[in-house]
């Protein structure tokens, strides 16, 4: 039988779920949501089921941004950073962006300021303000939804036919 036991580190908050199905153990370390450091760490299959889940809660928009500052924050030249910035902010942050973020009217405002003249900080607040998000809200349901634990079944299954020589 599959049993979920999920721990909870003190020090770094950090969610950890493990799988225990008879002898195979399956570490879904595809999720893993760490408040100190602010990253979500997915695998491919992991990221989709969480989008997938998201978007069946009409809230995909806070995973999209969230990757969207990601990459705006590896950017290098200077023309790149000021295009990515308008465009990032035009698809979440200005009213009626057709994937608008729900943050605080200070946190909208202090970028809509500094929009003219952005910096790879200046998304950081609203992107800890959604990272916050789902990792209060939106990833607990996702833990406890269909959607997850179809996942979890797939990769349990792989898992089994590994210890099956002839699969």
């Amino acid at each position: 039988l599959t049993e979920c036991i999920s721990a909870r580190e003190t020090k770094s908050h950090r969610l950890h779920y493990i799988y225990t199905h008879t002898h195979v153990h399956i570490t879904a370390s595809a999720f893993q949501f760490s408040s100190t450091h602010h990253l979500i760490h997915f695998s491919p299959d992991g990221l989709a089921a969480f989008r997938t889940f998201l978007k069946s809660e009409f809230s995909e928009e806070n995973v999209e941004f969230w990757l969207a500052c990601e990459d705006f924050k590896k950017t290098k030249s200077s023309t790149k950073i000021a295009s990515k910035a308008q465009q990032i902010y035009s698809d979440f942050i200005r009213a009626d962006a057709p994937k608008e973020i729900n943050i605080d009217f200070h946190t909208k405002n202090d970028i809509c300021q500094n929009i003219s003249e952005p910096t790879l900080s200046c998304f950081d607040d609203a992107q800890r303000l959604i990272y916050s998000l789902m990792a209060k809200d939106s990833f607990p349901r996702f833990l406890r939804s269909e959607v997850y634990k179809e996942l979890v079944k797939k990769h349990q299954d792989r898992n089994e036919k590994r210890w099956l020589p002839f699969l």
